[in-house]
């Protein structure tokens, strides 16, 4: 299972909300565009989709047949000088206590 932060969630959000799209069972799906490369797609929940929501909307949705490749890890957003990012990267295990 792939692990969103609440800011990814928030930035997901906005993304579907400035795609104009009125409908609830619309997401924006991960897909796999190259080796390593992952893009958004906006589309409808399938059967066996991880669904992630954010305030009552879906705002990412993970089909079966790239689950694997995310299993463990998290995205997060990321401030740059050019806007938010989307970054996917291995989960870090948390620190033990000191």
């Amino acid at each position: 299972m792939v692990t969103v932060t609440e800011r990814a969630k928030q930035e997901l959000g906005r993304a579907l909300s400035s795609s104009n799209v009125d409908s609830a069972e619309l997401g924006l799906r991960l897909m796999l565009e190259a080796p390593g490369e992952f893009g958004l797609l906006l589309d409808e929940e399938k059967e066996g989709d991880q669904v992630v929501e954010h305030e009552g909307s879906k705002v990412l949705l993970v089909g079966e047949e790239i689950s694997g490749l995310v299993n463990g890890m998290t995205i997060d957003c990321e401030e740059t000088a050019q806007g938010s990012h989307l970054v996917i990267s291995p989960e870090t295990p948390p620190s033990p206590p000191t």
